[in-house]
Parts: C-alpha cells; sequence; structure tokens
C-alpha cells in the first residue's frame, strides 16, 4: 500500500519532469526559430552556427532532421558544397525515412553537377520522385551537360542512363562537334531514332586561332596609393611579387619566340575600382584574364569573361575550385584541394603495405574537402580508412591521446608500448595548414618510433614550426603542387636573373608568377587563343614545377609529393 505522502511525492515528481521535458523543448523551438530567421535573412554563416546544436539527436529535440537540412542548404548557399553535400549524404543514411528526401535528393543533384560529378548527378535524379520538381531537373540537367565536350564521357553517361533524353541530347551536340567515321554514324543513329535534325547538331570547330602576340591583362590589389619608396615590405608585396615574376616570364618568352603583351591593373581590391577597370575597352581584346585574386572581387570579371569569352584565373595561386563558378572560361592553375586529397591518396596506396590509414583535417571548409577527397580515392584503391577525425585547436589534445599514449615504460621510462599498438596502421593523412595539428601528429609518429607514414601540405615546410630535419627523420610526405628543384639548371637561371633584376631572391610568390605565365605563354604557343581542349588533352611539362594538365574539374591533375632526402626537399614522382 502506498501512503498519501508517497503518492503526492510521485505526483510532484511527474510534474517536474513533465516541466522539464516541456521547458527543453520550447528552448528548442526557440533555438530553430533563431536559425530560421538568420536563413531567412540569408545570413547563412550564422544559420549554420545555430542550426549546428540542433543537429544532434535529442529526444527532446524535434528538429535534427529540419536543422540538417537548412544546415546544409546554408553551406550550399555560401559555396561550401563538400560540406553540404556531406550531410545531405548524413541525412540520406541517418532519416533514411523521412519525408522530404525528394528536396534533399534534388539539392545533391544540384551539388553534383556543379562539381561535374554527372555520373551521381544522374544516379540521383532518378530517385526524386516528385513531380513537381523535374522540370527544373531537366533544365539543369541540359545546362549542365552542355558544357561537357568529352564525348566518352558523355557516351559511358548515355550507356549507364539509356532512358535520359538530356544525356542522349547532350551527346548528339558533342557528336556533332567531331569529323571521325564513328562518331558521324552515331550521330546519324541518334538522330534516326530520335527524329531529330541532323543539321541541328552539327557545329563547325573554330580552327585555332594563333596571334604574333598575346594580350594578358592582369587585375591585381597593387594598391599603387599606399606605395612609398622604402625599402620595407608593402601592403601588397604579394602582388607586386607575383608580377615581377610575371615580368620576367615575359622576357623568357620573348626569347623563346613567344610575345606577350602584359597589362598591369590595380584593382585595389574594391569592387568599384573593378568595376571601372571592366570599361576599358582594350579588355575586350585580351586573350587572358588573371586576377582579381580575391574571390569577394570576381563576380564581375566572370561576367565580363563569359560575355566576351575571354580566359580566366582569377588566382594563380589558389587551390580554392570555387573560384571558376560555373564560367565555362574559367579554370584554377593550382589543382583543387579535393585533386590534392585524391592524388595523395593514390601516392600512399601505392607506396605503402599496411592499407590501414588515418586522417585528421582542420574545421575550415578547404581541409574537408582535401580530406574527404582523400577518404573517397584512399577507399578506390584499396586504403582502410579506420579512423577519420575533425579536429579543432582545442582538442588536438586528442591526437597526442590517440597517438602516443603510452601503456608500458623500459628503466629509463621511455615508452615501449602504446595504446595504439605499433605498426598497426600505416600511414596517417594530415588535411590543414595549422601547427596544433601537424606538429602533433609528427611529435606523435616520432615517439612511437614506428613506420607509419605521414602525408601533408606543402605549406608546412614554411611556418617552421616543425624543425625540417624532424620532418626527414620521420620520412614525412608533402603534397608539393609548387614543387620546384633549387638544383636543376631552370630555377638556377630563374634565380640569377631575378636577383639580377631586382637585388633579392625570389619570394615563393614571384616563383609562382613566373611559372604561371611561362606555362601560359607555351599554351598560346602551342595552341592558340583556345588552348583548353589542348590543356585536358595533352597538357604541358612546367619551366620550373610539374607543369599543367587540365581536368574536367577544370583544375590542375599534376600534383608532386616531396619529402627530405640528405637535406634537401626531392620529388618522389613524377605527375
Amino acid at each position: 500500500m502506498y501512503s498519501g505522502r508517497s503518492i503526492m511525492n510521485y505526483v510532484f515528481l511527474l510534474v517536474i519532469f513533465f516541466l522539464t521535458i516541456n521547458v527543453n523543448a520550447q528552448d528548442f523551438k526557440k533555438q530553430f526559430k533563431q536559425a530560421k530567421d538568420y536563413f531567412a535573412d540569408g545570413n547563412y554563416s550564422k544559420a549554420m552556427d545555430a542550426f549546428r546544436p540542433l543537429t544532434i539527436y535529442d529526444r527532446d529535440n524535434p528538429y535534427p532532421e529540419y536543422a540538417s537540412y537548412y544546415y546544409a542548404l546554408s553551406a550550399q548557399r555560401l559555396g561550401f558544397n563538400t560540406i553540404a553535400k556531406e550531410m545531405f549524404l548524413q541525412i540520406k543514411t541517418i532519416y533514411p525515412q523521412w519525408d522530404q528526401l525528394d528536396e534533399v535528393n534534388f539539392w545533391l543533384f544540384k551539388i553534383y553537377l556543379d562539381q561535374r560529378e554527372y555520373f551521381h548527378a544522374l544516379a540521383l535524379a532518378k530517385q526524386i520522385k516528385n513531380n513537381s520538381l523535374q522540370n527544373d531537373i531537366n533544365l539543369m540537367k541540359r545546362s549542365a551537360l552542355s558544357k561537357v565536350d568529352d564525348v566518352e564521357t558523355l557516351k559511358m553517361l548515355v550507356e549507364e542512363n539509356p532512358q535520359d533524353y538530356e544525356a542522349i541530347r547532350a551527346l548528339g551536340f558533342a557528336l556533332g562537334k567531331q569529323t571521325n567515321p564513328s562518331d558521324t554514324l552515331m550521330l546519324d543513329s541518334l538522330a534516326r531514332l530520335l527524329s531529330w535534325n541532323k543539321k541541328d547538331f552539327i557545329a563547325i570547330k573554330d580552327p585555332p586561332v594563333f596571334k604574333s602576340k598575346y594580350r594578358v591583362a592582369l587585375l591585381m590589389p597593387f594598391r599603387y596609393s599606399t606605395l612609398d619608396p622604402g625599402p620595407g615590405k608593402k601592403k601588397s608585396q604579394f602582388a607586386l611579387d607575383m608580377y615581377q615574376g610575371m615580368k620576367l616570364a615575359a622576357d623568357s618568352l620573348a626569347a623563346e619566340g613567344t610575345k606577350l603583351e602584359l597589362l598591369a591593373y590595380d584593382t585595389d581590391h574594391d569592387a568599384e575600382t573593378i568595376k571601372n577597370l571592366l570599361k576599358e575597352e582594350e579588355l575586350k581584346s585580351t586573350d587572358l584574364m588573371v586576377g582579381p585574386l580575391f574571390a569577394e572581387d570576381a563576380k564581375a570579371v566572370h561576367e565580363f569573361s563569359q560575355t566576351n569569352k575571354i580566359n580566366l584565373v582569377v588566382n594563380p595561386i589558389s587551390f580554392n575550385l570555387d573560384l571558376t563558378g560555373q564560367n565555362p572560361y574559367a579554370f584554377l592553375f593550382q589543382p583543387s584541394h579535393k585533386t590534392i586529397g585524391q592524388k595523395s591518396a593514390e601516392l600512399v596506396a601505392a607506396k605503402v603495405r599496411n592499407k590501414k590509414c588515418f586522417v585528421f583535417y582542420g574545421e575550415s571548409p578547404k581541409d574537408s574537402v582535401m580530406a574527404f577527397g582523400f577518404i573517397k580515392e584512399a577507399k578506390r584503391q584499396g586504403l582502410k580508412v579506420v579512423y577519420v577525425e575533425e579536429v579543432r585547436g582545442e582538442t588536438s589534445g586528442k591526437i597526442l591521446d590517440l597517438l602516443a599514449k603510452a601503456t608500458d615504460f623500459d628503466e629509463w621510462k621511455n615508452p615501449t608500448k602504446f595504446k595504439l599498438k605499433r605498426d598497426s596502421i600505416g600511414s596517417i593523412f594530415v588535411a590543414s595548414e595549422d601547427p596544433l595539428i601537424y606538429t602533433k601528429v609528427i611529435n606523435s609518429v616520432e615517439t612511437r618510433g614506428d613506420s607509419i607514414l605521414v602525408v601533408g601540405q606543402e605549406s608546412w615546410l614554411e611556418d617552421g614550426s616543425v624543425d625540417l630535419a624532424k620532418f626527414e627523420k620521420n620520412k614525412a610526405l608533402f603534397a608539393s603542387p609548387n614543387f620546384a628543384s633549387i638544383v636543376d639548371k631552370p630555377y638556377m637561371a630563374f634565380r640569377r636573373n631575378y636577383m639580377k633584376l631586382h637585388g633579392v631572391i625570389p619570394s615563393a610568390y614571384a616563383q609562382n608568377g613566373y611559372e604561371f605565365i611561362m606555362v601560359m605563354g607555351r599554351a598560346f604557343k602551342k595552341y592558340g587563343v583556345k588552348f583548353g581542349s589542348g590543356l585536358m588533352n595533352e597538357g604541358l611539362d612546367g619551366s620550373l614545377a610539374q607543369g599543367y594538365r587540365m581536368l574536367p574539374t577544370k583544375d590542375n591533375e599534376r600534383v608532386a609529393l616531396s619529402m627530405f632526402h640528405k637535406g634537401r626537399l626531392e620529388a618522389i614522382n613524377k605527375p
């Protein structure tokens, strides 16, 4: 029998319990409303921060699916397509019965198209059942696939999607640009099957356009108004160094018989200044535009490039593929973060016997892109990615605990056994430039004294947080897109000529500017003004670095990987 006091206590506890649930529910509702308001106002960065905690499962939280969806959509609006993609994929995995999956698949489909992953995009389109979305889907397919010129890619797309009219249509237009008999016969067959007028699909290929002189417009933040004649570094020193390297390259090309006219314009890192510069009539006759270096300044330049069909590189030293936008005339000179991750995975797979691999990456979007590029390619190459961790500065201590925590010591207190057994993994890929992260990985591997291969980034060598001898001792590898051997004759000649002109050792920016113009000048000489297909099909060797071959994603597939040998950094592959 329960006493009256016991019953009252029980009822009181129940009331407190339900009040607590209601308070928590109200907190979640308030937080979700605030996040939605940020999203509605277009403040997507704050929206991501506000939605993030709501994506975590809690029995009192009714919003994890919607919070995850809007978090991904906010990331997509900010241009962080890889982060958005991973969250949308997570929604599909965790909430496979959610009634909004058509919208999730729609945005995934758009992201795959934007990232030129056409096979994934078309596979997703088949999963979308909402008829109201089909018209938008078809329009997006038509727009994206019309930019694909590679016939073999389109043939494979049609082979996998034989009922997809937009893929077949895109193949028809691509075939109409070809001259070989087999492609002509295939276009004939498609025209008969689909009752097309074959003439609508035939495009006369423009012959290569060669010139006696090529014009290159440099829209860069020189900030002339802030310059002074003193010897100290200027606010725009990186742009000035890059320009000096470019001018030296133009002189070198002239000696080879290729004339470039460099037209330098000061953008002053100002949107209005750039718009006024684009009114200059002479810009319409340029063959390549370079700049304005910063993504936030690039919109007007992209529009000008597309309108006037001018090749564009927004920033010759950037790895951010989003800088190309949807502009068919824009491309990256560097490999993208994703490509660096993929090429690193290829090399690790070929180099290590133990296929188990750890991946650490930082909190910036570019780190995520690189890490997931590595993971995807690693799995394709047969590596087993057994541990993946996003590391923030304040949580970087976990690396030491995971890798270097000892469980046994010898008589001199040196560790002999570790929580993670020696040689239990073969490699660690670190997608971060943060010294708080990579120094702990290097120090942990040194403490362990085993055979783990660490693969990192060339920027580590410039930071000074780790003694270079330690990199050699631990046989660390570096993804080095801009690697140039300092003992090779071309580099020694470049350095000698630069010092003769300017009296100082060339900086990395000067070297990058020189290499960029040398490769572009030789592209003009070999392929003419419309050098895109030539760079994609054949590519070019570099003058100082590894050279350039354009991927369908419009970035450079040639990524050197380097390591120290007898105190000297050397490339270990020939991309």
